[in-house]
């Protein structure tokens, strides 16, 4: 199957899709306070403008999708949008995070610039529907639970609210119990749907609950997911990052080490390279 060519989807001066180059959706998986978002967004804006990547920043300022009742879910609607519309600010760079909330869609889209749609939520018809009322650029994530040709039926919902700019993400299917595989198929199929799609590596090494009230992940593999990725022609890629893992209050395990992200995307320009 050849490469398909997406649409190109403007937010503010990054451009996804088309014959743009990857684009890098990162950030820490909750925000665990101001000064740690600033810090990453900091960080993370240096590494991608001195390697020439398209930056978008994403953390989420509230995780109702947590393994335990004791889960770490983040700061809060009001305080979280008041730390992600400060690092928007400071930082010039646009903001992405996850609204599971109808009544949240209108206050939040005052701040993000793309709505993301979490994969458990992906066929809730009228949070999609009102996510793509608001003009916002609307990011589903594929549900593990669908097939990519079903993200067809995504894609007519939010259309149908008259909103064409759409991203669809790849993050693993469900392939038994707490597991998830990368099929790599799903990033062509959906491409052919004219839209741009983004492949979440680090969620893709997730294990979902596999750590009993937790879940775990294998993050040595984001690298090389990553570029496979790349070589099926993936628009942008999405990682969650910390800079110390192990010590974050959501998604440890699979999230990247800041410290190793200049190197993995040194690696993945040069897959882009070769393939141009």
């Amino acid at each position: 199957m050849p490469l398909s060519t997406t649409k190109e989807i403007h937010i503010g001066n990054v451009r996804i899709g088309g014959e743009n180059p990857l684009v890098l959706i990162a950030g820490p998986c909750v925000i665990e306070s101001e000064q740690s978002a600033l810090r990453h967004a900091r960080i993370l804006k240096d590494i991608t403008s001195s390697l020439g990547i398209p930056f978008i920043y994403k953390s989420s300022y509230d995780k109702a999708n947590r393994t335990s009742i004791n889960s770490y879910r983040g700061p809060g609607f009001k305080k979280g949008l008041k730390i992600l519309a400060k690092v928007k600010k400071l930082y010039n760079l646009p903001i992405l995070s996850d609204v599971h909330c109808k009544s949240d869609m209108r206050e939040a889209a005052r701040v993000l610039d793309i709505i993301q749609i979490p994969a458990f939520l992906s066929r809730q018809t009228d949070l999609i529907i009102a996510a793509a009322k608001t003009g916002r650029v609307v990011n589903i994530k594929k549900g593990q639970f669908l097939a990519p040709w079903d993200m067809r039926h995504v894609i007519k919902k939010i259309e149908s609210a008259g909103n064409k700019k759409i991203i669809l993400t790849e993050r693993g299917v469900s392939f038994g119990y707490n597991n998830l595989v990368s099929d790599f198929r799903s990033l062509l199929i959906m491409k052919e749907f004219g839209y741009p799609v983004i492949y979440d590596a680090t969620h893709s090494v997730q294990m979902p609950a596999g750590k009993g009230d937790r879940s775990g992940g294998e993050s040595a593999f984001i690298p090389y997911l990553s570029m496979a990725a790349a070589t099926c022609g993936a628009d942008g890629l999405f990682f969650e990052v910390h800079e110390n893992p192990d010590r974050a209050l959501s998604d440890g395990p699979n999230m990247l080490k800041l410290g190793q992200l200049r190197e993995v995307l040194e690696k993945i320009k040069r897959v882009e390279g070769a393939l141009k």
